[in-house]
């Protein structure tokens, strides 16, 4: 039976493959509208034809890749299970010593080290991707190196959460998910503090803006818009990418704007200004505290449902996946492949939200500045930066985009300025000269 089911997924997984093949290569090639062909906001007018072709191959393959990769782990995850490779791991782990947060330890390493193996290709394509298309500039060892805190990091903590929801389910088999989603409220205000501080600097060295004279004009723009701006930081993004990117982190006094220093290096100031005033509408309002409530009512429902959906499979399946009950640790995977499931299913509702939240701090930023022109250019070198997709297909906006098509974006802001009609960027414009 346990062969039968891993045939029947993998013959799904194959369909749903060649299905998301078609649509991402053939269903669609996401072409500008008609009306807004020759506007600031069509990516002719602003990108080389090079550039187009390799924005275009690159997105298509990386929104493949996103598609497939989701679904693959729930497959590893399955396989695991009927295998019986989890429950083989807890024998190994209880044979080792008696001690229950030890047995927990042992056995998330071998399951973490499986994982990490077994996804270890697809996040290696994903370098080798971006390596090769010119986004990425990070060598192969620090990639690795980064890789490795990912490791220890998530390592840490799931083994943190996987103890206490373990010792919670041992306690109340009813009411554990409603436990554990209380614990998950301070758990997570708690990392959010500490991200800025513990987290974040294993992988990047961070400080205060260097340039005191832009600094300045950040300063007077936070005054402006009365917001405490002591915590702007710029980071050492160049040794890893080419991208430009700024965004908000933290909570309480740990709270900081940070802004990448290939950002600071390639853009103007008064396209950094927009971009800063963007961030401050982030903070003005409130959408880090929003992010919290929004992922804590998510968690409860999903704690709730990952609750019925583990005591229906097990009752059901539980002997052609290999658990006996849900308080066994080898029961994880399960406990895995349903959140998974449930957290790409609500993908659309989540993007969808932030989507709202990044138009509400554009039309903050352009309130705020008055600079329609800074604004689109600076949405137009993001774009050419990192070869993004303008214009989407409608699976993959409601999947990926946390932030408004730049074809929306751009047109918007031009809009209100009455500066639709655009003028293709001259050659000299497209050579950034680095910022001194």
């Amino acid at each position: 039976m346990a062969k039968k089911m891993g045939i029947v997924a993998l013959l799904l997984f194959g369909v749903y493959v060649l299905c998301m093949y078609w649509y991402i290569f053939h269903g669609g090639d996401g072409t500008i509208p008609q009306a807004l062909k020759g506007t600031v906001a069509d990516p002719a007018m602003f990108m080389s034809e090079r550039e187009l072709y390799l924005s275009g191959e690159y997105s298509k393959i990386r929104n493949f890749l996103f598609f497939v990769a989701t679904p693959f782990e729930w497959l590893v995850y399955l396989v695991i299970l009927l295998m019986g490779l989890s429950r083989y791991f807890e024998k190994v782990s209880t044979a080792q010593t008696k001690w229950k947060i030890v047995q927990n330890a042992a056995y998330l390493f071998l399951l973490s080290i499986v994982l990490y193996v077994v996804l270890y290709p697809i996040e290696y394509y994903r370098y080798y991707l971006s390596k090769s298309y010119g986004i990425s500039t990070q060598g192969f060892s620090s990639w690795m190196r980064d890789g490795v805190i990912d490791f220890w990091v998530n390592f840490g903590m799931t083994f943190l959460i996987v103890s206490v929801l373990y010792w919670l389910i041992r306690k109340s088999a009813k009411r554990w998910w409603l436990y554990a989603w209380l614990l998950t409220i301070p758990f997570t205000i708690f990392v959010m503090f500490i991200q800025p501080v513990v987290i974040d600097p294993l992988y990047n060295d961070f400080y205060p803006l260097k340039n005191k004279e832009l600094e300045t004009k950040i300063l007077a723009v936070a005054e402006q818009a009365n917001i405490p701006a002591e915590h702007v930081y710029e980071v050492n993004m160049a040794a890893k990418t080419n991208a430009l990117n700024a965004y908000v982190t933290g909570v309480g006094s740990n709270s900081r704007i940070v802004l990448w220093d290939t950002t600071l290096n390639r853009l103007s100031d008064n396209e950094i200004l927009f971009i800063m005033a963007h961030e401050m509408g982030h903070y003005v309002e409130k959408h880090i505290y929003f992010g919290i409530a929004g992922y804590l009512l998510m968690t409860l429902i999903g704690l709730w449902l990952t609750s019925k959906c583990m005591r229906w499979l097990i009752t059901r399946y539980g002997h052609i996946l290999k658990i006996t009950k849900i308080s066994d640790i080898h029961s994880l995977p399960l406990f895995l492949l349903i959140t998974s499931i449930l957290l790409f299913a609500s993908s659309p509702l989540s993007t969808y939200i932030s989507r709202y939240q990044e138009t509400r701090a554009d039309q903050y930023a352009i309130a705020l500045m008055g600079d329609q022109a800074s604004a689109v250019t600076a949405f137009q070198k993001l774009t050419k930066s990192g070869l993004s997709e303008v214009n989407p297909q409608l699976l993959v906006k409601w999947f990926r985009y946390t932030h408004p098509p730049m074809l929306d974006r751009i047109y918007k802001v031009a809009e209100k300025d009455g500066q639709q009609q655009g003028t293709p960027i001259k050659e000299e414009q497209k050579k950034e000269e680095p910022k001194k």
